[in-house]
């Protein structure tokens, strides 16, 4: 993986330009969060640099963040905001795909807001679906997570998640209100696409990790970056064995590009690099090394312990993501390095 001098989404063309969506409306939910908010960055970047003339509708929450994060798009005759709930989503305008990614998605949330993020995604899905159907939408992309395998048994614990496995869930914990309204979701979107034939793409990102934080994240990697940005050490809160799928955003988004245009539809696909597979631990060594700082050790607090994830494994087998011809760009120390440059 050599450094060839071209921007992060300039490679992502190279790969997708044969079948990249033009003269299109492109509806991104979410568009706030990580994942979502480079998609937006990417189709933009097409659309400036190579006349892909999509249009790009984010849909989100907090019009000020948006505006914010969005401030080079703000008047552009190929962008728009969208500022609502997914869980009351209406909209007149018609869309040709959709990347459906709205969600809770970090710890605190999942351990103070267990209701909320089962509503938005069981009923926020079910309203975006029901658009979609309402407006003949071709293609969508659903954001689910890794988290939907669970935790394997122990005498598989070095192995990788195939999309067709699926491990235990404990039900009765308010924090498996993510992975259990994840797994609701996921049979939403088949039922969907079987009853009102709808063509729907499942992806189960691993550990996405890039440029852009907020405030509310508590997850480790955004306390990780927090730290370093602020050229503090790494305040680690367990030996960080767990081992983990970690993959750049725009190797993330470049794969979700490659699932909307090249997945069959009803299948899910893992979002992994298995250039990119370490432990929490060695991820914030990694960070660590690169920002000039250390890694030291805490116990957190009881609110916040409680949304942490009990997964042990959750290494994904990117196998059937390859097979549509994606390849990623940024092994980990590529990725952390590119990272913390934009910083």
């Amino acid at each position: 993986m050599k450094n060839d001098g071209l921007g992060e989404f300039d490679k992502i063309w190279t790969d997708v330009r044969g079948f990249m969506p033009v003269n299109s409306r492109i509806l991104i939910t979410g568009a706030n969060g990580l994942v979502a908010s480079n998609l937006v960055d990417a189709f933009m970047h097409f659309n400036k640099k190579y006349d892909t003339h999509n249009h790009i509708e984010a849909v989100c929450r907090n019009r000020e963040k948006a505006e914010k994060r969005f401030v080079d798009y703000v008047g552009s005759d190929e962008f728009s905001i969208c500022c609502q709930d997914v869980c009351d989503f209406e909209l007149d305008q018609p869309c040709d795909y959709i990347f459906h990614t709205a969600s809770n998605a970090h710890p605190l949330a999942y351990s103070t807001k267990p209701i909320e993020t089962i509503k938005t995604n069981v009923i926020g899905t079910m309203k975006i679906l029901e658009y979609a159907v309402k407006a003949n939408v071709k293609k969508i992309v659903y954001v689910s997570t890794s988290e939907i395998y669970g935790d394997k048994n122990a005498d598989t614990a070095n192995e990788r998640f195939v999309e067709t496995e699926y491990g235990s869930i404990n039900t009765l914990v308010s924090r498996s209100c993510y992975s259990e309204s994840k797994r609701c979701a996921e049979t939403v979107c088949i039922c969907y696409g079987q009853e009102k034939d709808l063509d729907i793409k499942i992806v189960r990102p691993g550990y996405i990790y890039g440029a852009q934080i907020t405030d509310e994240n508590s997850r480790a990697d955004a306390q990780f970056l927090r730290n370093v940005i602020g050229k503090s050490n790494i305040v680690m809160k367990s030996e960080g064995l767990q081992k983990r799928s970690y993959c750049y955003v725009a190797d993330a988004v470049s794969a979700m590009i490659y699932v909307l245009m090249k997945g069959s539809a009803g299948q899910a696909y893992n979002i992994a690099n298995s250039e990119s597979e370490a432990s929490v631990r060695e991820y914030a060594e990694a960070l660590a090394k690169c920002g000039g700082v250390e890694v030291v050790f805490d116990i957190p607090a009881e609110i916040e312990s409680k949304g942490y994830s009990m997964i042990k494994n959750s290494l994904l087998s990117d196998k059937k993501l390859r097979s549509l011809g994606w390849k990623p760009k940024y092994d980990l120390n590529q990725g952390v390095t590119e990272m913390l440059n934009k910083f």
